[in-house]
Protein backbone atom coordinates (compact mmCIF):
# COMPACT_ATOMS: atom_id res chain seq x y z
CA UNK A 1 0.00 0.00 0.00
CA UNK A 2 1.19 3.35 -0.92
CA UNK A 3 2.04 4.96 2.50
CA UNK A 4 3.52 2.06 4.23
CA UNK A 5 6.78 2.75 3.56
CA UNK A 6 8.59 2.93 6.94
CA UNK A 7 9.88 6.11 8.16
CA UNK A 8 12.54 5.57 10.14
CA UNK A 9 13.56 8.95 11.32
CA UNK A 10 14.48 9.94 14.83
CA UNK A 11 11.83 12.72 15.29
CA UNK A 12 9.10 9.83 14.13
CA UNK A 13 10.21 7.46 16.76
CA UNK A 14 10.55 9.94 19.41
CA UNK A 15 7.16 11.57 18.29
CA UNK A 16 4.66 8.38 18.28
CA UNK A 17 5.39 7.63 22.15
CA UNK A 18 3.57 11.15 22.60
CA UNK A 19 1.05 10.03 20.39
CA UNK A 20 0.65 6.45 21.84
CA UNK A 21 0.18 7.91 24.94
CA UNK A 22 -2.51 10.62 23.39
CA UNK A 23 -4.91 7.83 22.48
CA UNK A 24 -6.00 7.31 25.86
CA UNK A 25 -7.39 10.30 26.59
CA UNK A 26 -9.55 10.01 23.24
CA UNK A 27 -13.01 9.23 23.18
CA UNK A 28 -14.60 5.84 21.80
CA UNK A 29 -16.05 7.89 18.61
CA UNK A 30 -12.80 9.88 18.41
CA UNK A 31 -11.00 6.40 17.86
CA UNK A 32 -13.44 5.03 15.65
CA UNK A 33 -12.39 7.86 12.99
CA UNK A 34 -9.04 7.53 14.18
CA UNK A 35 -9.33 3.84 13.31
CA UNK A 36 -10.71 4.89 9.75
CA UNK A 37 -7.86 7.35 9.27
CA UNK A 38 -5.40 4.69 9.83
CA UNK A 39 -7.07 1.70 7.78
CA UNK A 40 -9.13 3.38 5.27
CA UNK A 41 -12.42 1.13 6.66
CA UNK A 42 -14.43 1.47 10.14
CA UNK A 43 -13.24 -0.91 12.67
CA UNK A 44 -15.15 -4.31 13.39
CA UNK A 45 -18.51 -4.06 14.97
CA UNK A 46 -18.35 -4.35 19.07
CA UNK A 47 -14.80 -4.11 19.29
CA UNK A 48 -13.86 -3.85 22.89
CA UNK A 49 -12.08 -0.46 23.57
CA UNK A 50 -8.45 -2.33 24.46
CA UNK A 51 -8.31 -4.11 21.04
CA UNK A 52 -9.48 -0.68 19.18
CA UNK A 53 -6.53 0.82 20.98
CA UNK A 54 -4.48 -1.93 20.37
CA UNK A 55 -5.06 -2.06 16.58
CA UNK A 56 -4.67 1.69 16.47
CA UNK A 57 -1.56 1.88 18.21
CA UNK A 58 -0.19 -1.08 15.87
CA UNK A 59 -1.00 0.86 13.11
CA UNK A 60 0.49 3.96 14.08
CA UNK A 61 3.82 1.81 15.05
CA UNK A 62 4.09 -0.14 12.05
CA UNK A 63 3.88 3.32 9.97
CA UNK A 64 6.50 4.69 11.78
CA UNK A 65 8.99 1.66 12.14
CA UNK A 66 7.70 -0.62 9.30
CA UNK A 67 5.86 -3.01 9.14
CA UNK A 68 5.84 -7.14 9.35
CA UNK A 69 8.55 -9.09 6.78
CA UNK A 70 7.81 -11.02 3.89
CA UNK A 71 8.61 -14.58 6.29
CA UNK A 72 5.96 -13.59 8.60
CA UNK A 73 3.32 -12.46 6.41
CA UNK A 74 3.98 -16.09 4.58
CA UNK A 75 3.83 -18.02 7.81
CA UNK A 76 0.50 -15.99 8.71
CA UNK A 77 -1.21 -16.74 5.32
CA UNK A 78 -0.30 -20.80 5.91
CA UNK A 79 -1.30 -20.88 9.08
CA UNK A 80 -5.07 -19.18 7.82
CA UNK A 81 -5.12 -21.39 5.41
CA UNK A 82 -4.50 -24.81 6.74
CA UNK A 83 -7.10 -23.42 9.87
CA UNK A 84 -9.48 -22.76 6.93
CA UNK A 85 -8.94 -26.26 6.22
CA UNK A 86 -9.60 -27.12 9.45
CA UNK A 87 -5.70 -28.59 10.08
CA UNK A 88 -3.88 -27.41 12.82
CA UNK A 89 -1.18 -24.23 11.62
CA UNK A 90 2.09 -25.69 10.80
CA UNK A 91 4.85 -25.14 13.57
CA UNK A 92 7.42 -22.96 12.39
CA UNK A 93 11.04 -24.93 11.28
CA UNK A 94 13.65 -24.50 13.80
CA UNK A 95 16.64 -23.24 12.19
CA UNK A 96 20.20 -23.62 13.94
CA UNK A 97 22.97 -20.65 13.23
CA UNK A 98 26.55 -21.78 11.29
CA UNK A 99 28.41 -23.12 13.60
CA UNK A 100 26.47 -24.15 16.33
CA UNK A 101 27.63 -27.49 17.65
CA UNK A 102 25.16 -30.51 18.80
CA UNK A 103 26.61 -33.16 21.04
CA UNK A 104 24.59 -36.63 21.32
CA UNK A 105 25.39 -39.57 23.09
CA UNK A 106 24.43 -42.89 21.28
CA UNK A 107 25.03 -46.38 22.54
CA UNK A 108 28.15 -44.87 24.56
CA UNK A 109 29.63 -43.21 21.73
CA UNK A 110 29.57 -38.99 21.49
CA UNK A 111 28.63 -37.56 18.34
CA UNK A 112 29.55 -33.68 17.51
CA UNK A 113 27.39 -32.29 14.72
CA UNK A 114 28.38 -28.59 13.39
CA UNK A 115 26.26 -26.83 11.41
CA UNK A 116 27.32 -25.31 8.27
CA UNK A 117 25.49 -22.76 5.86
CA UNK A 118 24.12 -25.04 4.45
CA UNK A 119 23.78 -28.69 6.15
CA UNK A 120 25.64 -30.02 8.57
CA UNK A 121 29.24 -31.35 8.90
CA UNK A 122 29.58 -34.94 10.92
CA UNK A 123 33.15 -36.36 11.67
CA UNK A 124 34.69 -34.09 8.73
CA UNK A 125 32.24 -34.81 6.02
CA UNK A 126 29.26 -32.95 4.95
CA UNK A 127 25.52 -33.91 5.06
CA UNK A 128 22.13 -32.14 3.62
CA UNK A 129 20.33 -32.22 7.30
CA UNK A 130 20.50 -33.55 10.57
CA UNK A 131 18.49 -36.77 9.69
CA UNK A 132 20.61 -37.89 7.32
CA UNK A 133 23.49 -37.74 10.36
CA UNK A 134 20.93 -39.56 12.28
CA UNK A 135 20.46 -41.87 10.11
CA UNK A 136 24.18 -42.74 9.68
CA UNK A 137 24.73 -42.72 12.90
CA UNK A 138 22.01 -45.17 13.74
CA UNK A 139 21.57 -47.23 10.47
CA UNK A 140 17.68 -46.02 10.90
CA UNK A 141 15.44 -43.10 9.99
CA UNK A 142 14.85 -40.53 12.01
CA UNK A 143 14.10 -36.99 12.49
CA UNK A 144 17.54 -35.47 13.28
CA UNK A 145 15.99 -32.51 15.09
CA UNK A 146 14.19 -35.34 17.42
CA UNK A 147 17.72 -37.40 17.51
CA UNK A 148 19.59 -34.18 18.57
CA UNK A 149 17.07 -33.10 21.00
CA UNK A 150 15.93 -29.96 18.95
CA UNK A 151 11.92 -30.55 19.49
CA UNK A 152 10.75 -33.27 21.57
CA UNK A 153 12.21 -35.75 23.15
CA UNK A 154 14.06 -38.51 21.31
CA UNK A 155 13.27 -41.80 22.09
CA UNK A 156 15.73 -43.97 24.14
CA UNK A 157 18.14 -45.80 22.12
CA UNK A 158 21.23 -46.13 24.41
Amino acid sequence: MAGDKPRRTVGGVESIGAELASLQTLSRGELKGRWRDLYGTPPPANLGRGLLLGGIAYRMQEKVLGGLGPTTRRRLAQATNDLAAGRAPAAPRESIKPGTRLLREWQGVMHEVIALERGVQYRGKQFPSLSAVAREITGTRWSGPLFFGLKGRPRDGD
